[in-house]
């Protein structure tokens, strides 16, 4: 097990810089009824440093988005008839790509099978390393092959359940019983990825090296936290770490941010948005801990 000593520090910035020098990132997200997982994903991009966040949505739900996010900008999508995203914008979507730095897929984009079916074409046409989490993660169930041919590198963020539906086992109490020897399983042979098992111990894997996280509670089991985790590994990756060391130090700092919140809020009471209100605290605390 990884010390903190061996978790990235946060990267210096020069005084001589711009918004462009911290990562553009693209969030793919949000379906009807699901809109808090694009926001929460959106903004913690935002609180974990990247220079730019775009998200993309579909485009009926453009006046909910636009409420509820002021420093993001908002790109709407074609969609289907349950408002979710469509096929129709897979054009749009590879094209408008092509100006950021790191694409997220996942949080809230629904089960639908239109939108299964966008999300697998784009993993196999995007030029850009992307962080896949929740109903992104759903759609490579039946469709495992696909990790090997995503062209840039994947961060594949599941929870024991989705990982579950990843490796065909029967529930994610199997996962639970042996995550380690799992992860090294599902990473074997994979050199474009990294895995982050999400849970008690989140587990960080590639085919070299791991890391078992030290941070976090049990206040953290509440839907959204993982929304804000994936917007963390984005805006790191987008930062000039490389996959690993986004994903190492996105689950610190995530974990992090919840303890300190369950300082004030208690575990019981604690929800997504303590967290994402807590990773400015996150950031500095490891910052003043980790400065020599």
């Amino acid at each position: 097990m990884y010390e903190v000593k061996d978790v990235p520090k946060i990267l210096q910035r020069s005084p001589d810089t711009h918004k462009g020098d911290y990562g553009r990132i693209f969030i793919l997200a949000g379906s009807v009824g699901m809109t808090g997982a694009a926001c929460l994903c959106s903004m913690a991009a935002l609180r974990a440093g990247a220079g730019i966040v775009t998200l993309g949505f579909p485009e009926s739900l453009h006046g909910i988005i636009a409420t509820k996010l002021t420093c993001v900008m908002t790109h709407p999508l074609p969609e289907t008839h349950l408002k979710t995203l469509s096929e129709l914008g897979r054009q749009d979507i590879l094209d408008f790509s092509q100006r950021f730095d790191v694409i997220a897929i996942g949080p809230g984009l629904s089960q639908y099978m239109e939108t299964r079916g966008l999300v697998l074409w784009l993993l196999q046409n995007l030029e850009r390393p992307i962080v896949l989490d929740a109903d992104g993660i759903n759609a490579l169930a039946d469709n495992r092959d696909i990790i090997d041919k995503i062209k840039k590198h994947v961060i594949l963020t599941p929870h024991p359940g989705e990982m579950a539906h990843l490796v065909g086992a029967k529930s994610s109490q199997d996962i639970q019983s042996n995550r380690i020897e799992i992860a090294k399983s599902f990473v074997r042979g994979k050199k474009n990825l990294t895995l982050v098992l999400k849970g008690y111990r989140t587990i960080v894997m590639n085919e070299e090296k791991f890391y078992i996280n030290t941070t976090g509670n049990p206040g953290m089991a509440t839907a959204g936290t993982g929304d804000v985790l994936t917007g963390m590994i984005a805006a790191l990756l987008g930062q000039n770490y490389t996959p690993f060391d986004a994903a190492q130090l996105g689950v610190y700092l995530h974990g992090l941010a919840g303890d300190i919140a369950a300082q004030e809020k208690g575990e019981i009471s604690l929800i997504a948005t303590d967290v994402l209100e807590n990773l400015h605290r996150a950031f500095l605390t490891y910052k003043e801990n980790n400065s020599a």
